[in-house]
């Protein structure tokens, strides 16, 4: 379905019973990222709630880049979970879905009952903190703030600059297709550019808030974007419980490579802070 929520149209996937979940994905993703586990977590027991990210899929585009400020995304899910009158949830988050997913843990705590935390940890433990591998690994966020450039990189011939960097995508075609939208493509890397300028690069630029809410989070072996590093740094950051645990042979999206092992262990940490 489509709501509008902070000015802006997300659609969103509802559907279950129970507690709340919320589940957040990052780039270049929609809430289909979630499919199998909103079918796992429905069949739970749980009710998922999965909005695509306003600049992403079908959910609206604004043109200004100030709209793509984390602070704007973190309203809209605050608003999601108003309009279907979710008081507190579960917060599920991958990739910028994490940091969004753990600023919304961190600065109204009484709206999550936990915080799972896939791929991208506490957003201080990352960047310049988690060491040289991981300023390598981040190369493609200064491609990202080159307006124009990045665009021509990602489509030119037959879009192989995106093929190449997402190329262990499971699901990589329907990336590409929504790509082919200049728009879509533009929108994409918005994100990044409001949030992430070269100035983040310098060490103690990204700084958020400590999570005084139970977090797991989960990294897999097989990611290409992301050290184990940036995602075992994130204990410090959190005053509440912490779990970590780490998938072997998965990729960066480990909710498609590893659907199973993904929802036990969501459904097990859930189930250990309720």
């Amino acid at each position: 379905m489509r709501i509008k929520v902070n000015g802006v149209n997300l659609e969103v996937q509802v559907s279950g019973e129970g507690p709340a979940v919320l589940l957040v994905h990052g780039y270049p993703d929609t809430h289909e990222l979630w499919r199998h586990q909103v079918a796992a977590l429905n069949a739970a027991g749980y009710r998922t709630i999965a909005p695509t990210l306003r600049g992403f899929g079908g959910s609206d585009k604004p043109r200004d880049l100030a709209a793509y400020d984390m602070a704007e995304h973190v309203v809209d899910l605050l608003a999601v979970l108003d309009h279907f009158g979710v008081e507190q949830a579960h917060l599920v988050g991958h990739d910028w879905g994490a940091a969004l997913a753990q600023l919304v843990a961190a600065h109204v705590p009484d709206r999550a009952v936990s915080l799972s935390l896939l791929s991208v940890g506490h957003i201080s433990a990352g960047g310049p903190e988690a060491g040289r591998e991981q300023y390598e690994k981040s190369w493609y966020m200064l491609l990202f703030q080159c307006q124009d450039v990045a665009e021509q990189v990602w489509s030119h011939d037959d879009f192989a600059g995106l093929r190449m960097w997402a190329e262990t995508h499971p699901d990589l075609e329907e990336v590409v297709a929504r790509m082919r939208d200049p728009e879509a493509l533009s929108a994409g890397f918005a994100i990044y550019r409001r949030n992430i300028p070269p100035r983040a690069f310098i060490p103690g630029t990204l700084q958020a808030p400590p999570i005084a809410v139970p977090t797991m989070g989960v990294w897999s072996s097989g990611d290409r974007y992301l050290t184990e590093q940036s995602m075992t740094g994130s204990a410090k950051y959190v005053t509440s419980s912490w779990r970590y645990e780490r998938l072997e042979g998965a990729g960066h999206w480990m909710q498609l490579d590893q659907p199973e092992k993904v929802n036990e262990l969501l459904l097990d940490f859930f189930i250990s802070v309720e």
